[in-house]
């Protein structure tokens, strides 16, 4: 099986997480080791909660380095919800410097009358880069599940992978670049859909290990 390190800095939901990459056929291990980020085969950044505190703790932890060597690597990359807002130079919501491997902010929904922030639940993803081995086998608008306040504005749009409608904003829900990969929604709170993604992420693993 493949080697999966999923980052442990307090802020992640890594049950979770760890449990849709071992349904999908990998083996994950929880770490903040850079021995052992270096290691695997792939490494997945997960996380919920505020951005500030987030990069408070993977800094106290010397992580920063670490992750940005996995990615430099080429192995495959994963961020998910708060693990891709921190991939970018800085978010609205605080005034930590993010990781800065996506040039934009992390911007606030806008109030508008007839929508709720945060933006959470079910939405319709329109696939933007639809032939990304993310989406392999799902529909030309699969459902995916949203909790967020905040979102990823990359400053070169070509880089969405998938954006997301929450009344007039259309936003960026997943990213993708080379090896590097993240999504603004939760695959394991997505159903089958979810659990596909997951599966596709561990396929691409599989692949990127025999070459």
């Amino acid at each position: 099986m493949v080697q999966i390190a999923v980052i442990d800095y307090d802020m992640g939901n890594l049950h979770s997480a760890c449990k849709g990459l071992e349904q999908a056929g990998a083996t994950p291990q929880v770490t903040d080791s850079a021995r052992e980020i270096a290691a695997a085969d792939a490494v997945v950044l997960p996380g919920v909660g505020a951005f500030d505190p987030a990069m408070q703790q993977l800094r106290s932890r010397h992580l920063e380095q670490p992750i940005h060597a996995a990615i430099a690597s080429g192995k495959p990359f994963l961020g998910i919800c708060l693990g891709l807002q921190l991939l970018f130079e800085g978010s609205e919501e605080g005034t930590e410097p993010g990781l800065g491997v996506i040039s934009g902010t992390v911007r606030h929904f806008q109030s508008e009358p007839e929508i709720t922030i945060p933006h959470m639940g079910w939405n319709t993803l329109d696939l933007t880069q639809p032939a990304h081995y993310l989406w392999h086998g799902l529909g030309a608008h699969p459902y995916a599940y949203f909790v967020h306040s905040y979102y990823g504005a990359p400053t070169d749009a070509a880089i969405n992978a998938a954006t997301v409608t929450h009344g007039t904003q259309t936003v960026t829900a997943a990213i993708a670049r080379d090896n590097l990969a993240a999504m603004q929604f939760h695959p394991e709170k997505s159903s089958t859909v979810g659990l596909k993604i997951l599966a596709n992420f561990v396929a691409q693993v599989r692949t990127a290990v025999l070459v």
